[in-house]
């Protein structure tokens, strides 16, 4: 029998979880949304991610956190669960350095993807 499956992630910020998604090029949809199961089950999520199947991908806050909200047996996506998690918090882990650097005041002034996937970021500040 399906069910949903909660998997913890660190991911605390929504917006920097949106731009990461979209880096990906995820397609999602704002909540409070009910999640798509298996024989009409449901599950609320702050962010819905629609399959072609029926069966949708959610993440929701749980405490400080958002979880990966989804019935495993109808996930249809490009990665498997562990790829696409490694992606999403890549993109978010970035967009987070990003934003809080920049309320720092400080600027992205070298960005270089490496071999490995991995992205090295310089910031500076100038200071007056």
């Amino acid at each position: 029998m399906s069910h949903f499956s909660q998997i913890k992630t660190q991911i605390r910020n929504l917006p920097a979880l949106k731009s990461a998604l979209k880096d990906l090029g995820v397609d999602w949809k704002a909540g409070p949304q009910p999640i798509r199961g298996y024989q009409g089950q449901s599950q609320t999520a702050e962010l819905v991610i629609e399959q072609d199947n029926g069966y949708d991908i959610g993440f929701s806050k749980k405490d400080e956190e958002y979880e990966l909200v989804a019935d495993m047996d109808f996930w249809q996506q490009a990665w498997s669960v562990d790829r696409f998690l490694e992606q999403v918090t890549q993109r978010y882990a970035y967009h987070t350095v990003i934003n809080t650097t920049a309320q720092q005041g400080f600027q992205v002034s070298e960005e270089v993807k490496n071999e490995d996937g991995s992205i090295r970021l310089v910031v500076q500040r100038w200071n007056a």
